[in-house]
Formats: C-alpha cells, structure tokens, sequence
C-alpha cells in the first residue's frame, strides 16, 4: 500500500484583537438573564420590550398633561417648567449671577438649553426633548447592565416624570449608565468620557467617580499596574469638577461656593444622620402640611426612599457588588446629612443596583407552585402600584405642587 494522502492542515482562526474582545466578568450576583446570554440574544429578545415600555411610559406621562390641559386649561410650558427648572431657565438665560443660589447648580443641562434658545427654542421644549431622548438612552444601557425588567421597572418608576421634563435626571442616567457598562466592559477611556459628561450635570458625577474607583479597586485577578493604568483615567472626570470649582471661584472669589449656595437655598448644610431623621418625623405625621397637598406624602416617600436605599446596599454588599454598594451607599450617605430627608425620591432614579434588585425579584422563579403564584401576585400588584404613582407624581409636578 502507498502512503496514504497527508491531511489538509487545519485553518488557523484568525486572533481576535485582545482591545475588542477583552471584557471584565460581570460582577456575580446579577439576574441571571443580564450575565448569562450573549448581548445579541439579549438585545433580540429584551430590546423590543424596552422599545414598548418607553413609548408606553411615555405616553401616560403625557396624557396625564393632555388631560390637565384639557379640564384645567394648562399650557405645556406651565407644567413642565415647575420648581428647579425655572432655576434652570434662569441660568440658561442670564447665567450664574442673574439669581440668588444659581450656583447651586451645575452647567450642563442650562449650557444646553442655551443653546436651544440661540435657535428660538424655548427652554420648556428643549428640556423635554433632551430628557425625553436621555429617558432612552438611559433605559438601552440598563437593559444591558441588568436585562429588559431592569429598564422596563426604572421606566415606569414612581418618579419616572423627572425623566421627561427639564431636569438632570434622565441626561445623567444616560451618561452614568452608559460609563458603567463602558468601565464593566474594560473600555475606560469610553468610561471617563461618559462619567465626564455626568460630572457636568450633577454632584452625583464625584460619587459616580468613586464607585468606579472602588470598581477598579476590588476587581480581582488584574495586577497593580493594571489597576494604576484605569485609575489614571478618572483624571478625566475629577479634572471636570475641579474646573467647575475654580469657576465658582473665580466667579465669587470662594471656593466654597457651590456648598453655600445649597445651604442657602436648601438648607442642606452639615447634620447628623439622627438629627435629620428627627427632622423629618414631623413632616411625615398625619395632618402635617394640611394647607400643603401631597407634602406629607411625599415626604414619607422620602423615608420609604432612604431605607430602601439602605436595603439596595445591603443586597449588594451579600453579592460582593461592592461599587455598586458604594454608589448606592454614599449617596444614601450625603442625604442623611441634610436637614432633613429631601429629594431621595428623584435621586432612585440614579440607583441602577435598584432596578438590578427589582429585576432579579421580579424574574425569580419559586420551586413550590403556590409559592410562584404568590409570587406572581406580588409581581403584578407592585407593577400596578408603581404605574399609579407615576401618574399620580405626574399630577403633583405638571400641577405645581411640591414633588420632591
């Protein structure tokens, strides 16, 4: 017999770039659906739902404002422009010095509106297009960051009307949302661009910064110089503030600027965690602001806020998600040092370990049938009840009235 035929030598695959397909597992303890399908299965399958919640969130929110502009003849610019957003408006339009306290405020929502006004655009109109797209963008990082539920619950969250008018939630969302995704993701530079963005919003921006600093602390089976080389990148954001400092400074000659403003005007000035506990008890007995509908609601929201800030760290901290605690955390943290408990309710939006929770308990599947149908029960009757209070906080805010 001859020799035989040698065997085609097999094809080599080609390498795949280490930059595109290096990823950092995803922190243990998330709903299975958010670590365990690939992003195009999870994309195929949650994207279309995330779709429909959007329009349909934000279609209630604006037939509660049809319906108050039908039976009590409200005009859109009227219902959107309520409380901090006529600071917003102020600082559009004549900058930090045109009103007491503006400096309260960070520049990226009124540099936006500004520019919306060198075109003719109101500041109503500009401030919902840009919280209406954020609300999107927002909710397509968190499908990602914790599935299709974990997007649709923050939709439809009780505070959900902040994310569709002139306020900074729904734009930092969109930036801080997306930085995490881009820093579990290992692209970093992509990261601190984002956490940039959201440092030109809002204070939340220093502590965003130090939870994806604890991100890169904790993250294991990565060596210091690695570690130094992700820190590094942070230089980014923190440089963001710290531009923002010097403004004020230079603006009022104190460095202290910002912190003065917010005491003035907001009486968030030092208090002990007790003391603001104390302080809020009164506001939240029954009869209290009886001249003042919906404040005692609101503000016994604002203690409900605060303790499930305490549980979402709690669930982390059991999971080893120790950045996501931090974030959660610190910010349960600085509000407790204010005189009293005030604007948690619009602050959970930020909390996206929140919605990770409310997905994996929403998703859980109990063993025992009359357990799952209990289970199933609570689901539905929680949805309900958060879908309700949304329309009913859409009535506090397009109506003026006090909505954290």
């Amino acid at each position: 017999m001859g020799d035989p035929t040698p065997a085609a030598p097999a094809r080599a695959r080609p390498a795949r770039s280490r930059v595109r397909s290096r990823r950092w597992p995803a922190p243990r303890g998330l709903p299975a659906f958010a670590t365990g399908l690939p992003e195009r299965l999870l994309a195929r399958s949650g994207g279309r739902a995330v779709v429909q919640a959007w329009l349909l969130s934000r279609g209630l929110i604006c037939l509660v404002a049809l319906l108050l502009a039908l039976t009590q003849q409200r005009t859109l610019t009227s219902m959107v422009s309520n409380w901090d957003v006529q600071h917003f408006g102020q600082l559009a339009q004549g900058g930090y010095l045109s009103a007491p306290n503006l400096m309260a405020f960070f520049p990226g929502l009124p540099g936006l509106l500004s520019l919306g006004l060198l075109f003719g655009i109101p500041v109503a109109v500009t401030g919902v297009i840009l919280s209406t797209i954020g609300s999107a963008f927002a909710a397509a990082a968190l499908a990602r960051l914790g599935g299709q539920w974990a997007a649709i619950a923050w939709l439809f969250a009780p505070t959900a009307v902040f994310t569709t008018v002139p306020y900074t939630e729904s734009l930092f969302c969109a930036a801080a949302f997306w930085a995490w995704d881009r820093a579990r993701s290992d692209r970093w530079f992509a990261a601190a661009c984002l956490t940039a963005l959201a440092c030109t919003l809002r204070v939340s921006g220093l502590f965003l910064i130090g939870a994806l600093f604890v991100m890169i602390i904790t993250t294991r089976k990565i060596g210091w110089p690695a570690r130094l080389r992700r820190l590094a990148f942070l230089i980014i954001p923190a440089s963001v503030l710290a531009g923002f400092v010097i403004f004020l400074y230079l603006l009022t000659g104190s460095w202290t600027a910002w912190f003065a403003a917010q005491e003035s005007g907001w009486a968030r000035g030092f208090t002990w965690p007790w003391q603001s506990f104390l302080n809020t008890l009164p506001a939240i007995e029954p009869g209290a602001y009886a001249d003042h509908p919906g404040w005692a609601e609101v503000f016994r929201f604002e203690v409900a806020s605060m303790a499930l800030g305490v549980v979402v760290t709690v669930w982390c901290l059991v999971r080893r998600l120790w950045a996501e605690a931090s974030w959660v955390a610190v910010q349960v943290l600085a509000f407790s040092m204010s005189y009293w408990f005030f604007s948690v309710n619009r602050a959970v939006l930020l909390w996206f370990p929140l919605w990770l929770m409310v997905a994996s308990w929403g998703t859980w599947k109990p063993r025992r049938p009359a357990l799952a149908i209990v289970h199933r029960v609570l689901v539905v009757t929680a949805f309900t009840l958060s879908v309700l209070i949304m329309l009913w906080w859409c009535w506090l805010f397009f109506t003026g009235h006090w909505a954290s």
